[in-house]
């Protein structure tokens, strides 16, 4: 903790360390990320949470929504987990009511088949998948860009169902001191601090220091089922990126990023006490260490032609500890889950990219992605009780890609890419085509069309982590599973197919304040699977079974969007999005998917001052049913119910200084007996993964933001 205390120190002292600065002129845009981000040089102007906060991009060729910094303000917003509220495309939720992991759906999946980039590198994969949003940071941030659909192949195709890109704090951002501080009423707490410092009179060098701590330090049982409603917890995180900038051109970004997490949970010792036996707990510890280097070197005067080096490490490890804890013999006192687990992850990408003439250009590249995964799973549960062997599993996946795309003023734009992969678990090379076609015949109106094919290793633990938090069996194809490590459950990583289609329409309406500021969107997308990872709860009593469905698996999900600025800094938006989603059964064919909302509708509005002194921000969401696992309801089919949720943030804002204060979940509205059999954990039915709702009721927070602006 010392340790901790005295780094965190150093970096807060940085953070008013001085720099000189030097205007750059902007490099052109590309797909690899190297350039894209000279926008944040320091005669640019930098967002300080006004705005609308998020916009659907009139100009991206993919249907995509932007969550702006100002959007990042809106609530608490103190994780990535926590800044899609205002979202109808992502809805999120948690795994389960012990661990405190949150996942997103997105086109009516769950977030596993979503691709998380830092800045076009793939993360959040593997091991890292289960708690990932919960360690970005929201101040961290300075927008989030939703992509729906089959984006680019430049950066692989394991989004079937879109991307997140997440844009961070710049170096060349002209901010030497931020810092960031809440508390919220459950007793979280969370301190950002950030710095962006330019090292150098020439401009060559510049730095963004970043750290944040955060923890919940007391838990509580507020819905009296005798486990805590969300862990404790003590989270650090630190980072530190890098930018180098050659007046020929040449650009080299570089970075290293280090967290550690602790959280515990499960049975209150009194709710123990009262069975006799030791308290049913979830003991679980994460901790990373991750560096990129990003390389764009321009081959011509003028950019046009230049070759770009992606190349990201990580190295993340994982223990679960789920159950009764050991007695002093060593001996279990009842059923206990061990999920441990070390990742090491390498990816690259190497780009051509050349604009031959102003309307065409092409990127040519090779990539490859590689994980170790090391995992060890024990269950002891009833009549299932064995320890994982053979547990080292080696996935690479090499790829060759072509992407062409053709600009025909503002009015035309088409993508083309081709993508072929060798896949070293079966050592077969499939192919992958995306296209995608955006046609804006008048400039009030814009039709965006896309599809392609999307592939991923599954991850069967990490990505159905809530699992872990029963007392179930596990079945693999139907029988009893032994922990061999053979087929597809666990270690195997079996890989999923799909093929998203889908398209866009957005009418931009000529009233209310400000160009394109009123508009209304209409899409539709369909996710077809030819083989996808399924875990079965209904299959038989008491056990949950993972196998591979050949079957028709699909979603369709509708959604339409709607903004207006009826007077100046008062905002308005509107969007409801509707899901029909089916699973393919082994033994029952196609069925409703389980714990999938129908719907969503959110709602919401933004009123500011003269000067943005004071900002008013209210969220109403409205949540639709979904189906319940069978036994949830006695054997038979069930639906959860309606239910809204409300929330408000008022800020003020004077100079430097930003202080607001907020609440979620303004209806008190929680999720009944969340956790099954929550008296008995020892028995079979015990099941803390059925989480349909919000586990917590009110909440209020209070906080502030300090700026300090580079003197002129």
């Amino acid at each position: 903790m010392k340790k901790i205390c005295f780094i965190l120190s150093i970096c807060f002292l940085a953070c008013f360390s001085s720099s000189a600065q030097v205007e750059r002129p902007d490099a052109p845009l590309d797909t690899a990320g190297i350039y894209g981000d000279r926008s944040d040089t320091l005669s640019t102007a930098v967002a300080t949470g006004t705005g609308s906060g998020g916009v659907l991009s009139k100009y991206k060729d993919l249907r995509t929504e932007v969550i702006t910094a100002a959007g990042l303000c809106k609530m608490a917003c103190c994780n990535l987990a926590e800044s899609f509220e205002n979202s109808a495309s992502v809805t999120v939720g948690y795994s389960d009511a012990v661990t405190g992991a949150r996942q997103i759906k997105l086109l009516g999946l769950s977030g596993a088949y979503t691709q998380m980039l830092d800045e076009n590198r793939p993360v959040m994969r593997g091991l890292a998948a289960p708690f990932g949003l919960s360690y970005v940071p929201g101040q961290w941030l300075s927008s989030i860009q939703i992509a729906k659909g089959a984006p680019s192949v430049i950066n692989g195709v394991e989004s079937i169902t879109g991307q997140i890109n997440m844009e961070h704090r710049k170096p060349t951002d002209e901010v030497p001191f931020f810092a960031n501080a809440s508390f919220m009423t459950d007793l979280k707490a969370d301190l950002n601090l950030a710095s962006s410092l330019q090292l150098d009179k020439e401009g060559k060098w510049s730095t963004a220091i970043l750290a944040h701590v955060c923890g919940n330090f007391k838990a509580f049982d507020m819905n009296g089922d005798g486990f805590y409603d969300e862990p404790k917890n003590l989270g650090v995180n630190l980072a530190n990126r890098w930018l180098y900038f050659d007046p020929n051109g040449t650009q080299v970004r570089f970075g290293f990023r280090f967290l550690r997490d602790s959280r515990q949970g499960g049975q209150t010792p009194d709710a123990a006490a009262r069975t006799g036996v030791a308290p049913w707990t979830s003991d679980i510890t994460n901790q990373s260490f991750n560096a990129y280097l990003k390389v764009g070197v321009p081959l011509n005067d003028d950019n046009t032609q230049n070759i770009a080096f992606v190349g990201d490490f990580n190295d993340y490890s994982a223990i679960n500890e789920m159950g009764y804890r050991p007695l002093e013999d060593g001996t279990l006192s009842g059923p206990h889950t061990g999920y441990n687990g070390v990742q090491l992850s390498g990816f690259g990408n190497l780009l051509y990219q050349n604009q031959m003439w102003e309307q065409h250009h092409f990127t040519l590249g090779l990539s490859a992605m590689y994980d170790n995964y090391n995992e060890m799973l024990s269950r002891n549960v009833f009549a299932q009780q064995w320890k994982t062997s053979n547990p080292v599993t080696n996935l690479l996946d090499l790829g060759i890609f072509g992407e062409y795309t053709f600009h025909l003023d503002e009015r035309l734009s088409v993508i083309a890419g081709l993508r072929g992969d060798w896949y070293n678990q079966d050592a077969r090379f499939r192919v992958s085509p995306r296209v995608t076609v955006k046609y804006a015949p008048v400039d009030e109106f814009v039709i965006r069309l896309n599809g392609g094919r999307g592939l991923r290793y599954a991850c069967p633990v990490s990505d159905n982590i809530g699992t872990l938090s029963t007392g179930k069996r596990f079945f693999s194809d139907g029988k009893v599973a032994d922990g061999s490590m053979t087929g597809p459950l666990f270690a195997s990583h079996p890989l999923e197919d799909a093929w998203v289609a889908g398209g866009n329409i957005t009418f931009y309406l000529p009233f209310g304040v400000g160009e394109n500021n009123t508009y209304l969107s209409v899409d539709y997308f369909r996710t077809q699977f030819t083989n996808q990872l399924v875990v079965d709860y209904d299959h038989f009593t008491d056990v949950i079974d993972f196998y591979m469905s050949k079957g028709q698996s699909y979603t369709n999900t509708y959604q339409i969007d709607f903004n207006v600025e009826p007077i100046k800094r008062f905002n308005i938006t509107a969007t409801f999005r509707y899901t029909d989603a089916k699973v393919s059964y082994a033994d029952r064919g196609l069925q409703e998917r389980p714990m999938v909302s129908r719907y969503k509708g959110v709602l919401n509005l933004q009123y500011a001052t003269n000067l943005n002194k004071w900002i008013f921000d209210f969220t109403a969401s409205v949540n639709g049913p979904c189906r319940l696992y069978d036994f949830m309801n006695g054997g038979q089919a069930g639906y959860s119910p309606v239910y809204p949720l409300l929330y408000a943030q008022v800020t003020h804002r004077m100079k430097g200084w930003d202080i607001y204060i907020g609440g979620e979940n303004l209806t008190n509205f929680k999720q009944k007996n969340p956790i099954i059999s929550a008296d008995d954990p020892a028995s079979s039915k015990f099941d803390a993964s059925c989480i349909w709702g919000p586990l917590m009721g009110i909440k209020g927070y209070i906080g502030v933001r300090v700026t300090l602006w580079k003197k002129g």
